[in-house]
């Protein structure tokens, strides 16, 4: 692969997926389909209300999930991961992948620092 440094858009790509929860939120649409918002509040234990709506508002200012408000009494609001959005799948299973190898490689690396320092 050659990327020129100078032309290279990875920050661009980072700047839409970086983020605590971003890819969380993304991998619970992919995986269950369209979900309200208190189903996501549920589904990821530990945001807020307010990080929630956050993160949600830019991942659908990318067009990466559409929200849809269905008019009536209480408002029922449902996210979903837009068409454009799953070309995400390849990439997020990757990241997934490589965090993996890299939890493994590190465990590794301080197992061996560890003998070494018993020897």
């Amino acid at each position: 692969m050659t990327i020129e440094p100078e032309l290279c858009k990875v920050e661009d790509a980072l700047g839409i997926l970086v983020g605590k929860w971003k890819p969380i939120i993304l991998l619970h649409l992919m995986k269950h389909g369209t979900q309200r918002f208190s189903e996501l509040k549920r589904n990821v234990p530990g945001i807020t209300q307010k990080m929630l709506t956050k993160q949600l508002r830019e991942l659908e200012d990318e067009d990466i999930i559409e929200r849809v408000v269905y008019p009536q009494v209480p408002p029922k609001v449902e996210y979903s991961i837009t068409e454009y959005g799953r070309s995400l799948d390849p990439i997020l299973a990757a990241m997934h992948e490589w965090g993996t190898n890299h939890t493994i490689h590190k465990q590794q690396k301080l197992m061996k620092k560890t003998t070494e320092q018993s020897s």
